[in-house]
């Protein structure tokens, strides 16, 4: 039986590949043209020592403790070249794609579906055969080439790859250059270019309640991961706080609803900073955030939104005085021509 391995390297690029339950870590990736750093294949040297952020395993019993200690094997820390995957596994390798000779990867699709769901909010589904190939981590983004520049822009995706089609949810954004193609000359059928996927910012293994924040078209990675979760399954309380300026900004509320049925565990709530909203709750996120959701600090939390609220919701924390089990972000700042 084979299992997909992800290995994200320090520069944040992410490359999926298959492995056996009978072969290494270090050899599955070999084969498929990424050198791990390696100097011995008997667990005697360390070279390869990575971090297994998920995932069932067997490291065997040839190591040394040179090498790896009990101490780091407990932690998670694993030698690729005695590692044998049980499972799908997700691995940390503590250096850049360029060094293990891999890159991020490049795909071509057409648009299949663009729509402004609000005067801020632009809905993006792609389409493609070489898509049907695309593995990523949900909660990470790729680089989606502007039309008729040389130019990219970086967005989440918005959903899981399914038959080849996959979703982002992008900002309107006053001059932007992606925004202003698909705001006024975009159509079905378009070619989009994509390379990724990228970045350290993904849903790790479900280990304790989850407290996801998310700052207006920062809702884009949630709902991938939300999707995974519905897939897989959890028992453990997961709660959504999404936060727009003004009303005309919430969207996708009909959508968490469906994901908030297909997940029993899983409560939200949506609130509009402008005093002027007519929504229910006001305010900003972290006014909206009980004692409950953080849970004493037995929570992992996951935030996406741009700089102010990140700096914000850490500043909420200290003055708390919770501090999270894991506490995961990423900040975006819309660009402009």
């Amino acid at each position: 039986m084979n299992y997909q391995i992800a290995l994200n390297f320090e520069d944040g690029v992410t490359r999926f590949i298959s492995a056996s339950a009978d072969e290494s870590v270090a050899d599955a990736a070999y084969r498929q043209g990424i050198n791990i750093p390696l100097d011995c294949r008997d667990g005697a040297c360390g070279t390869c020592k990575c971090f297994a952020e998920s995932g069932q395993y067997d490291l065997g019993e040839e190591f040394i403790e040179d090498a790896l200690t009990d101490d780091e094997a407990a932690e998670g820390f694993v030698l690729t070249c005695q590692m044998r995957a049980q499972s799908d596994c997700v691995v940390r390798v503590p250096v850049g794609s360029d060094v293990c000779k891999t890159q991020q990867a490049s795909y071509e699709a057409a648009i299949s579906r663009v729509q402004a769901l609000s005067e801020s909010t632009i809905a993006l589904s792609l389409k493609g055969d070489s898509l049907k190939q695309l593995a990523f981590l949900p909660g990470q983004y790729v680089n989606l080439t502007v039309p008729g520049s040389d130019q990219s822009r970086a967005y989440s995706f918005s959903s899981l790859q399914k038959d080849g089609e996959v979703s982002f949810l992008i900002r309107n954004v006053p001059g932007g250059l992606m925004s202003r193609f698909l705001s006024e000359s975009a159509k079905v059928g378009d070619a989009l270019s994509l390379a990724g996927p990228l970045g350290s910012f993904y849903l790790r293994e479900i280990k304790r309640p989850l407290l996801m924040l998310a700052g207006g078209t920062g809702l884009a990675p949630f709902m991938a991961m939300l999707e995974k979760i519905a897939e897989s399954g959890t028992e453990q309380p997961l709660h959504l706080i999404y936060g727009v300026t003004s009303d005309v900004d919430l969207v996708e509320l009909e959508r968490l609803e469906a994901l908030a049925q297909r997940i029993p565990s899983l409560t939200f709530s949506a609130c509009v900073a402008s005093p002027e909203s007519t929504y229910p709750k006001k305010g900003y996120v972290t006014q909206h955030i009980d004692a409950g959701h953080l849970n004493d600090g037995d929570v992992d939390v996951y935030l996406c939104g741009p700089p102010v609220m990140v700096e914000a919701v850490r500043n909420y924390l200290q003055e708390q005085g919770v501090t999270p089990a894991n506490f995961y972000y990423e900040k975006f700042t819309p660009s402009a021509d």
